[in-house]
């Protein structure tokens, strides 16, 4: 573990378990409970994809900032905080100092749980869809990307957020040496939907070929994720033409109403939802819980198989 954070985390009694006897763990993030979904329908989701996980033969750990502390795995009692409380932050790499200091809650990011996730020894971590580069204002890019580039743990996601500008994330994730797989596919989902026409650097169609090009990664001295990118199951995906102009409506809008900053996502996410007669919501809901089985499947296999040391 990284001696720096040690003393800033909190483990819970099935985390430190599962950790003594060498339990796959999954890690999951917390933002789509903050910041995702409302309530109840959030805490749902969060009971469903650590259900998910555990169905799959691995163990979740939930990773969130609970009155300024750092929790891997939460309890139904800290879960149902997360999920009713108000005033919650979202917790980027930048913003852990504030948040304990002052004693804050919110729900780590992909960035933020990727960091945990690594310092605390679990190298398998499920999300919808990471960040990215975006549309407007054009140079704004997710810290979920950099995060990306040097933390070496696998990334099961649906791909970016259809929102972004899905072409120059992948170029951003190709010059900083990601690999992206695509989990039993040649091409990069486009979270609600499976088709965005960008080809992976690789496709893999089980878990233990996912564990062992990961693995060789790792080996070879490389220091990134290794992110693994799955279709949105077919009977909740969105037709990719319907989507494009979908999310082309939203942009229009948000320019319109001038939103700006940490504002632009929920914003955009929310009006597609609208836009899609809430088809995009159950799309993300069933990737989400999609992309926590898959993710359960590579923690054991990576459990059996990983022989190495911490990178």
């Amino acid at each position: 573990m990284n001696s720096n954070l040690k003393r800033f985390i909190r483990f819970s009694p099935e985390i430190t378990r599962a950790q003594s006897i060498g339990s796959p763990v999954v890690a999951l993030e917390s933002t789509v409970i903050t910041h995702g979904l409302p309530y109840p329908e959030n805490i749902q989701l969060a009971q469903d994809m650590e259900n998910e996980v555990r169905q799959g033969g691995a163990v979740p750990a939930t990773i969130a900032i609970v009155d300024g502390i750092i929790q891997v795995g939460l309890s139904i009692d800290q879960l149902e905080y997360l999920a009713s409380g108000r005033g919650m932050r979202k917790a980027s790499p930048r913003d852990f100092s504030r948040m304990i200091v002052n004693e804050e809650s919110g729900g780590t990011t992909v960035a933020g749980t990727l960091v945990v996730a690594y310092a605390t020894g679990i190298r398998v971590f499920a999300t919808g869809g990471i960040g990215g580069v975006h549309r407007q204002p054009r140079g704004d890019v997710s810290a979920d990307l950099p995060q990306l580039a040097t933390t070496p743990v696998i990334v099961v996601c649906a791909g970016a957020k259809a929102i972004l500008d899905l072409p120059a994330t992948v170029e951003y994730l190709e010059t900083y040496g990601v690999p992206v797989l695509g989990y039993q596919t040649n091409e990069f989902p486009a979270f609600y939907s499976a088709r965005s026409r960008l080809p992976t650097s690789a496709r893999a169609d089980n878990p233990q070929e996912v564990v062992e090009i990961a693995l060789t990664h790792w080996r070879l001295g490389m220091l990134s994720a290794v992110l693994v990118t799955a279709p949105p199951p077919m009977e909740v995906a969105l037709p990719d033409d319907e989507m494009r102009e979908a999310v082309k409506q939203a942009l229009r809008d948000a320019k319109e109403e001038r939103i700006r900053g940490q504002q632009v996502t929920p914003f955009l996410l929310k009006r597609v939802s609208e836009i899609t007669g809430n088809a995009s919501m159950i799309a993300n809901l069933g990737l989400l819980r999609n992309n926590a089985g898959i993710a359960a499947q590579i923690a054991r296999s990576f459990q059996r198989d990983n022989q190495i040391s911490a990178v």
